[in-house]
């Protein structure tokens, strides 16, 4: 409804008023629930770290470390997993393969070891816990840190950094492809989430290596982790995008931020986290990425393949959306088509039937009486979708206004 004839500008009929501010509350609906996501992915995740089972070493095979790893255990109320090794050599063997944490060396002169570039809020964890146990022996504690992080990256949360930079390039570029790009046939989409995943890996490279020294080596290794992240994220989007429509960025926002981000283990490892976040660590994309991007830069390509496995199982998972996208578009330009040609074919039977032009007249009312609807939009004749109408265009607007803005 337009406004009153001599309105002033921007002035609208009532309503037209009262149509607009429905459709502004509908849209509400959609940042309320990502504040109530955000909120309790955030702070379910973030808001109290306490260690559970976090494994540290004691080192020594005497009665004196044994009872030290022994009382460690029974005081720290399952906040720490003690046992001892019986020489500095097995405790950083243990450290670079991340079946520990930390390492107590007991004595006159005690030491801890621990490896910041495995997780530094764990290493300060177990710093503060050993810093205690040598302040009741009356001995300052030497800290030894046996797999330091790149200089660009002294708290080691770069890689964490990285990994928001990386979901934020793929999941709006998911929402360009399936928003705007929704015209074009799905084969044509699947071409532009490959390459944009490349421009954005690359962007990733660049902020990793040569623009912030996040890393000091491996960036080959790192670029193709970045790929296989974004490309997981990207054809998964794409796909969802066929079911989901506008809500495909809320879903992705679930997906890629709210469980990804908060289970990556790039701030707070699982042994530092409540149980479904450190679940969801095992097999979540974000954790693949981060980990292996830990292993291949610090620690020799240890379980590097696991991880690059969780990275291209969420690949595989994309394919296999974009799959079962393209099977419905296919059977909905079936529809379409079917139901375009019941709606000319009624209006020809009327037309004909009609006497003096007067039954064509009225074929077009015929024909949309005759129940037949074109949701989609007609379809060219090779199979992919003409324009968008006005309203969906303006839907694809917010669509991608909702995903850059967030």
């Amino acid at each position: 409804m337009s406004a009153r004839p001599g309105a002033a500008p921007g002035s609208t009929a009532p309503g037209s008023t009262a149509a607009a501010l429905r459709h502004v509350l509908r849209h509400f609906v959609t940042p309320l629930l990502m504040c109530i996501g955000m909120g309790l992915a955030y702070l379910g995740a973030f808001h109290a770290p306490e260690p559970h089972d976090l494994r540290v070493d004691v080192v020594g095979s005497g009665p004196r470390a044994q009872v030290l790893a022994q009382t460690l255990q029974d005081t720290s109320d399952g906040a720490l997993s003690v046992r001892t090794v019986p020489d500095r050599a097995a405790a950083v063997d243990h450290l670079r393969t991340q079946a520990s944490y930390g390492a107590y060396l007991p004595g006159k002169h005690p030491e801890l070891l621990v490896a910041s570039a495995s997780s530094d809020t764990s290493a300060t964890v177990v710093e503060k816990v050993f810093t205690k146990v040598a302040a009741e022996q009356g001995d300052p504690l030497k800290v030894t840190d046996t797999a330091p992080t790149a200089d660009g990256d002294p708290t080691g949360q770069g890689i964490f950094f990285l990994l928001v930079a990386l979901s934020i390039g793929s999941y709006a570029s998911v929402a360009v492809i399936g928003g705007a790009g929704a015209v074009l046939a799905l084969r044509i989409r699947a071409a532009l989430a490959v390459a944009a995943s490349l421009v954005v890996s690359v962007i990733g490279v660049v902020f990793a290596g040569p623009l912030f020294g996040l890393v000091d080596q491996g960036l080959g290794g790192l670029w193709a982790m970045s790929w296989l992240y974004s490309a997981g994220i990207l054809l998964v989007g794409v796909g969802l995008h066929t079911f989901l429509k506008r809500w495909t960025t809320l879903g992705l926002m679930v997906l890629f931020v709210m469980l990804n981000f908060t289970s990556s283990g790039g701030i707070f490892r699982p042994e530092l986290q409540p149980g479904f976040f450190a679940s969801l660590h095992s097999f979540w994309n974000g954790a693949g990425f981060v980990e292996g991007v830990r292993s291949h830069v610090y620690f020799g390509g240890y379980a590097l393949g696991g991880h690059v496995l969780v990275l291209v199982f969420w690949l595989v998972a994309g394919l296999v959306l974009m799959g079962l996208a393209g099977m419905a578009e296919s059977r909905r330009r079936k529809a379409v088509a079917g139901a375009s040609a019941g709606a000319w074919g009624a209006a020809a039977v009327v037309a004909e039937s009609g006497a003096g032009g007067v039954g064509g007249a009225h074929a077009p009312k015929h024909a949309a009486r005759s129940g037949a609807r074109v949701e989609d939009g007609p379809v060219k004749t090779d199979g992919t979708a003409e324009a968008p109408d006005t309203a969906e265009a303006a839907e694809i607007e917010e669509e991608l206004e909702e995903a850059v803005g967030v």
